[in-house]
């Protein structure tokens, strides 16, 4: 999803930091391990920016993630991989099949041999269409196949969003529809002896009139984390909601994960690393906003520093939330 809600401190930011100079970030060291009983920056320095990070995505072997990158205004969003050999973790560097169109929302599928994605990549050779299409790319050895898009079961000349896949093959995504039940809605497509089939939004435990985005389905499609907007309940800008399903196969009605996890500012894009057992989503919170300005140099030290308002990726143990 892009998230359209107006947020004047971040574009305010985002136009003076390109006229500052650089300052230099502090490094943490990439472990996957590292998750902790709070929510923290994931890889600051790293992973984490000054930049828009979001919807990170964790192999199942644990050697490799993929993110997207923005810059300040998200004009141009790029899939980012980081891969682990030897024991160590690489730098950063642009996957091989993005860097020409708007490429997001990483997601690994059986056991990490297909990619999904979301692309505003032309459907057609020669398409002048701009909309976001749910495309996928198979791992040919180290690297990856000319990506797909999904067929028309799925992809529409309106936007489609966040694919997360179950372990039997559904795929769980965000749109806008005239069959859904608001501003954006979750919906699902199973995937029967191969074939996607026709689409149908979430019910009203999870859907609502408002804004329903950024769907986390687990291996299992026992449990959904998502983000909405314009809840009663919520705390600002967006916040992670969670449903888990009963052994009839119905949804509970969805609960706000709480102030463990959401802020004042925009939380979404969820992620769980089941093999690791921890908790990833991305966030525009920010550190305290001085209430005075005393200089420029503290005006530029805030708006460089890593929790500038952009998107960053959070991490937290698994264990530490609930899901009752």
């Amino acid at each position: 999803m892009i998230f359209r809600k107006p947020l004047l401190l971040i574009l305010f930011l985002s136009i003076l930091v390109i006229g500052c100079e650089e300052v230099k970030q502090e490094v943490t060291k990439l472990d996957l391990e590292l998750a902790t009983s709070k929510v923290e920056l994931f890889g600051k320095g790293i992973v984490s920016t000054k930049l828009y990070e979001r919807d990170i995505a964790i192999s199942p072997d644990g050697k490799e993630l993929i993110y997207s990158l923005g810059d300040y205004k998200q004009q141009k969003r790029c899939l980012v991989q980081i891969i682990k050999k030897e024991g160590k973790w690489g730098d950063p560097q642009l996957l091989s099949i993005s860097g020409t169109y708007q490429d997001i929302e990483p997601f690994y599928a059986e056991e990490g041999r297909k990619l999904f994605f979301a692309s505003n990549r032309p459907i057609e050779k020669g398409s002048k269409r701009t909309d976001y299409n749910i495309w996928y790319s198979e791992r040919d050895g180290t690297a990856w196949s000319e990506p797909k898009a999904l067929n028309e079961m799925i992809n529409t000349e309106k936007d489609e969003f966040y694919p997360s896949l179950s372990r039997n093959g559904n795929l769980y995504f965000t749109a806008s529809r005239q069959d859904g039940m608001g501003l954006e809605d979750i919906f699902v497509s199973k995937l029967v002896d191969g074939v996607y089939q026709k689409a149908v939004a979430l019910d009203s435990t999870i859907n609502t009139k408002h804004f329903e985005f950024n769907a986390y389905i687990n291996p299992d499609e026992n449990l959904l984390i998502f983000s909405s907007f314009g809840r009663t309940d919520g705390y600002g800008g967006g916040d992670l909601y969670y449903s888990t399903k009963d052994k009839d196969g119905n949804w509970s009605l969805a609960k706000n994960m709480g102030e463990k996890v959401n802020s004042p500012q925009l939380d979404y894009c969820p992620f769980i690393d089941s093999e690791r057992n921890n908790f990833y989503f991305t966030s525009e919170r920010t550190e305290e906003i001085p209430t005075t300005i005393n200089n420029l140099d503290q005006l530029k030290d805030f708006s460089n520093k890593t929790e500038n308002g952009m998107g960053n990726i959070y991490s937290i143990r698994l264990k530490e939330l609930n899901f009752n």
